[in-house]
């Protein structure tokens, strides 16, 4: 009973409500933001480490530039559309994954993208905007604590519940609930949320919105019969390039005069 108690005592602690995203739809969550956030922070030092453990941090200093300037445009416009972001220890790890098709963004604007969705797709800087505004409109929409909400509610979350009877196990239940979070796809309303938020962040930093169409049908072309490991996380209807193209003239209304300056992002290594 007293194991029960204190599991029951920890739900109840991080039970957040509902909360509204960006875009106005209620969400509710068992996983606070702010929460998900410290948990991210713990979950991607671990990650990352590991990485440089397997020597899989990749050393590309013109990767690197491009990777930070792009970025850096598109977290200039996130943190002055959404100020709260501001703080935020925004960084991109970039991974040494020829063969992978994927990039990511944590809660707290933690991000990491693999060599092989910019080689392999031989992306524009223009679609490379597309990828990492998405990615970043996960975290603003508060997707990860959404995530990791669904972590819990379900089995996966079973490890969490447990590490919560020992107060020494808190934390590192939590971050593992951040570490699923990554592994779960997210819905198709948070995929179609992340579309319209990045499409809008992209656009305001400057870049071509017709680089969104271009974006998925190479991904298509890559796949073939078999999605790439972006598009097999990150599922969607069948209509997401007619829906993006139905955007493309308003957002080309948002073209900045002069692209933002970059806002400071850390890439790793």
């Amino acid at each position: 009973m007293p194991r029960l108690t204190t599991a029951l005592a920890f739900l109840l602690l991080v039970v957040a409500g509902c909360t509204t995203s960006p875009t106005g739809r209620s969400q509710f969550m068992l996983i606070s933001p702010d929460a998900a956030i410290a948990e991210s922070r713990v979950a991607y030092t671990s990650t990352v480490r590991q990485l440089e453990q397997q020597d899989r941090l990749l050393d590309d200093p013109f990767l690197a530039d491009r990777v930070g300037t792009v970025t850096g445009r598109l977290v200039a416009e996130t943190v002055r559309l959404y100020p709260h972001t501001a703080d935020w220890r925004w960084s991109v790890a970039l991974i040494d994954g020829p063969e992978t098709v994927n990039a990511w963004c944590m809660a707290g604007g933690r991000m990491a993208i693999y060599s092989g969705l910019v080689h392999k797709l031989d992306l524009t800087d223009d679609e490379l905007a597309q990828v990492m505004g998405h990615e970043i409109s996960h975290a603003v929409a508060n997707h990860t604590a959404e995530r990791m909400s669904l972590a819990l509610a379900q089995g996966l979350g079973v490890l969490t519940v447990t590490a919560a009877t020992e107060h020494r196990g808190l934390g590192q239940g939590a971050a593992l609930a951040a570490v699923l979070a990554l592994q779960l796809p997210n819905s198709r309303t948070a995929e179609s949320e992340a579309d319209r938020m990045g499409f809008e962040i992209a656009a305001r930093a400057g870049y071509e919105p017709l680089a969104a169409l271009t974006l998925w049908q190479k991904m298509q072309r890559h796949g073939g019969s078999r999605q790439p490991e972006f598009l097999s996380t990150h599922p969607s209807p069948g209509n997401r390039q007619l829906t993006l193209a139905g955007y493309i003239p308003q957002m080309r209304e948002l073209a900045p005069a002069a692209p933002p300056r970059p806002h400071p992002v850390t890439i790793l290594p």
